[in-house]
Formats: C-alpha cells, structure tokens, sequence
C-alpha cells in the first residue's frame, strides 16, 4: 500500500496515519517530523525550515522534493509506505508523479476550519518521537508524558491561534488544487473526520478499501 494522506493541518492526519502503519505493516513518512528533527539538530535544513514554519508558510518545494526523495529511497519504505504532508502543492505532486513512484490511493480528510482550531489549541507533542496527543481528546495517560516513549509533551510554536489561521490560509490556496489532481487521475478517496478517532479510521478503513 502506497498512500497519501491530505488533510488541513491539525485534521488529524497524523493521528490516522498512525493507526494505518499499525494495520497496513508499513512506515509513516511525516514530512513534519523530518522537519522538526532537523530544526531540533540545528541542521542547515532545520535553520531553513525553521523560518518558515515560524511564519506559518510552506517549505519551498525544491527543499521538501529533495528530502522526500532521500526518504523514500530508504529500505524500509520498499514493501509500501503513507505520506502525511507530501504533496503539498502541485509542484510536488507532478514531481512525486515524475519520480515513477506509483500511488495506490490519496484520502483526503476532511474537517472545517473551525473545528481544526480548537482542535490545534490543545494539541501537545511528544519532543522525542513526535507522537500527537491532545488534552481533551487524546489525553496522555500521565500528564505531559508521551505513552510511547516517555519523552516530554510540549505545545508546538506553530499551534497558536494566528498561526492557525495563517496556517490554514495558506493550505487551502497551496494544497487544495491537489484535489482536482487526484481526482483526475481516479486515487481520490474523501472522508469526513468524526468526534472520536476510531469512527474516523473506521471511515478511512471503509473508503480505502471500497
């Protein structure tokens, strides 16, 4: 299975992803966890990424091809693989298209806008692993530690209130051409995210294998 997952941020992507590594066997390649390694590492990519994402912008596509392409070269990603935050523009999805890689399917998860900010709000992070927990709808079971591996639960800079909306700006002007992309090549599966996390994978299950 070779999946794309496109979402607004903080629709819970990465949450989904999670749960579809666990049943597919496969890895998830999260473009933001690359990133923000990278930035914790104080590696030239991370001072790069760093301003952008403190403005609430995109990484520039010629940054974001080249790391997808070293990633998916890596072994673990031969048997399959799910992308959560690439493509993120036209750009990268005909480079994606270029590179031969085939994708089976892209499922688009759709949340509205406000509900991504109350969502966001409370979204807490794991610094070490990057797992997502929230502190209404995902709580840790103990407080500000991750369940996966102990690490510390921060908020992300990225998640204040008028990051959000820049944020979301940006995505639905960059990102939602990609939906016309898909649908034209026949891969688009779109499902409407749920109050709780196992109907929205119970729906995401149904649509990719309908």
């Amino acid at each position: 299975m070779r999946l794309i997952l496109l979402a607004a941020p903080g629709a819970g992507k990465g949450t989904q992803a999670e749960k579809l590594s666990e049943h597919f066997g496969i890895p998830t390649i999260s473009t933001g966890a690359i990133l923000r390694h990278n930035i914790q590492e104080g590696t030239e990519l991370g001072k790069i990424a760093k301003q952008y994402i403190d403005g609430g912008n995109l990484i520039p596509d010629d940054v974001m091809i080249q790391v997808m392409k070293d990633r998916l070269s890596q072994e673990d990603c031969k048997k399959g693989f799910i992308l959560d935050g690439f493509p993120r523009t036209l750009t990268q999805a005909e480079a994606l298209d270029a590179s031969g890689i085939a994708i089976d399917a892209v499922l688009n998860l759709e949340v509205e806008d406000e509900a991504i900010v109350q969502r966001l709000s409370g979204r807490l992070e794991c610094k070490e692993c990057a797992s997502t927990f929230h502190k209404e709808y995902r709580k840790p079971k103990v407080q500000g530690v991750c369940d996966n591996c102990g690490g510390e639960l921060t908020t992300r800079a990225d998640d204040k209130p008028e990051t959000i909306k820049s944020r979301l700006s940006v995505y639905h002007t960059q990102t939602e051409p990609l939906l016309k992309h898909y649908v034209e090549k026949g891969i688009l599966k779109s499902v409407k995210g749920q109050d709780a996390i196992e109907d929205t994978t119970k729906a995401v299950l149904a649509a990719l294998e309908d």
